[in-house]
C-alpha cells in the first residue's frame, strides 16, 4: 500500500490491486472507490496514517462495478456506516441483482487481460443513494456526477468545479503519464465520447482508477487524449 499526497485535501491510496482516494472535507471523508475484496484493512491504515480516524468516513462513492473499485465496499459501509453512492445504472450490478455486462476486447486489451492475474469477486453491496448525471455529491464544496458510459452502463466520473479536480474512474487512464481512454470497455464507441465530454471540463488536478494523478493543466491532456484514435 502506498499514499500519495495530491492536494491537501486529496490522498491517493495505491493498494495491491486497485486504488482508493481520499478527500477530507472538514465535516467528514469521502472515499472514491475502494480496491479489492479484502482491502480494507489497507484503506483503514491508510486513513490513519493520514492523521484521520476511519470513523469520519461518511461516503463511498463507486465509479462503477468492476470488483478492484468495489470489492472492499460492502466491509468498510458496514464497519463505518457510511453511505454508498453509485450511478443507478450500476446499482443492481453492486447489489448482486444484474450480472455485469462483459467488455468488448481489441486484441491490444485481449493481451492486457491476458497478463493480469484473477481478482476476487466483489461481494454484493447496498447503495443507497442511486445518482444520475448532473446530481451534486456533498463533498469538495459540491461535486458533480458526470455519467461517462462506455467502460460499463453506469460509470461516472466526478467533477469538483470549486478546486478544478476530476475523478475519472476508469474512463479515463494515465499509465506511465500517457493520458488515454481507459480499456476493457462494453461500448468503445460511447467510451470515447465519454472521453471527449471529460476533455471539455475545466480542470487542472485529474486523478484516475489507473495511474499517475496530473496536479497541473489536467484539462490539456484530456483533451490531446481526446484527440487520439482508441487502440485496436
Amino acid at each position: 500500500m502506498e499514499i500519495t499526497r495530491v492536494r491537501p485535501e486529496l490522498s491517493m491510496i495505491t493498494l495491491e490491486f486497485g486504488t482508493a482516494y481520499l478527500w477530507r472535507d472538514e465535516d467528514g471523508l469521502t472515499l472514491v472507490d475502494t480496491g479489492v475484496a479484502g482491502s480494507a484493512a489497507a484503506v483503514e491504515e491508510a486513513i490513519r496514517s493520514l492523521g484521520a480516524d476511519p470513523s469520519a468516513l461518511r461516503t463511498i462513492v463507486l465509479t462503477h462495478h468492476h470488483e478492484d473499485h468495489t470489492g472492499s465496499a460492502a466491509e468498510l459501509a458496514g464497519r463505518w456506516g457510511a453511505e454508498v453512492v453509485a450511478h443507478r445504472l450500476e446499482a443492481p450490478v453492486i447489489r448482486g441483482e444484474r450480472p455485469p455486462v462483459l467488455p468488448v476486447l481489441s486484441l491490444f486489451e485481449q493481451e492486457i487481460r491476458d497478463g493480469l492475474p484473477p481478482l476476487p469477486s466483489a461481494p454484493p453491496c447496498a447503495v443507497h443513494r442511486e445518482v444520475v448525471d448532473g446530481d451534486v455529491l456533498g463533498f469538495g464544496g459540491g461535486a458533480v456526477v458526470v455519467h461517462v458510459p462506455g467502460h460499463t452502463d453506469g460509470s461516472i466520473a466526478l467533477h469538483l468545479p470549486g478546486p478544478g479536480v476530476l475523478f475519472t474512474g476508469d474512463a479515463v487512464a494515465n499509465p506511465g503519464g500517457r493520458t488515454m481512454c481507459g480499456v476493457f470497455n462494453t461500448d468503445p464507441v460511447r467510451a470515447a465520447g465519454s472521453l471527449r465530454r471529460l476533455a471539455g471540463l475545466p480542470v487542472e488536478t485529474a486523478v484516475f482508477g489507473h495511474g499517475d494523478p496530473i496536479t497541473a493543466g489536467a484539462s490539456a491532456a484530456l483533451r490531446a487524449a481526446a484527440e487520439q484514435p482508441l487502440e485496436r
